[in-house]
């Protein structure tokens, strides 16, 4: 199993989320098309870049970064905890839209 797909399955874990009608599966969403109709609370991510590490003018070791995004009416969301304790994460910023609480992070896995 590629690490994405790791990482997906650990985002799905997250309590509080809305099941998607369409895929019976948690609300997890990677690089979704404009097409897509979220159901919230929802995860939203993409690939950010990649974090790289180099000894003696060599790369040695590469991680990928993701930008999450969690989105949920509830402004007191338990779903932002989750990500806070995962190793390599940190809060980039909260932002509300549309009466929507939006909270970023910055995720190397």
């Amino acid at each position: 199993m590629s690490r994405r797909l790791q990482l997906q399955k650990i985002l799905e874990s997250a309590k509080g989320l809305a099941i998607d009608p369409h895929t019976c599966r948690p609300a997890v969403y990677f690089q979704p098309p404009s097409s897509v109709k979220l159901v919230y609370p929802c995860i939203v991510y993409v690939l950010d870049g990649v974090g790289t590490k180099h000894a003696d003018n060599k790369p040695y070791m590469s991680t990928k970064r993701y930008k999450v995004t969690i989105i949920d009416k509830d402004p007191d969301s338990e779903i932002p905890n989750m990500l806070l304790n995962m190793p390599q994460c940190k809060l980039d910023r909260p932002y509300t839209a549309d009466n929507l609480n939006h909270w970023v992070f910055s995720l190397y896995y």
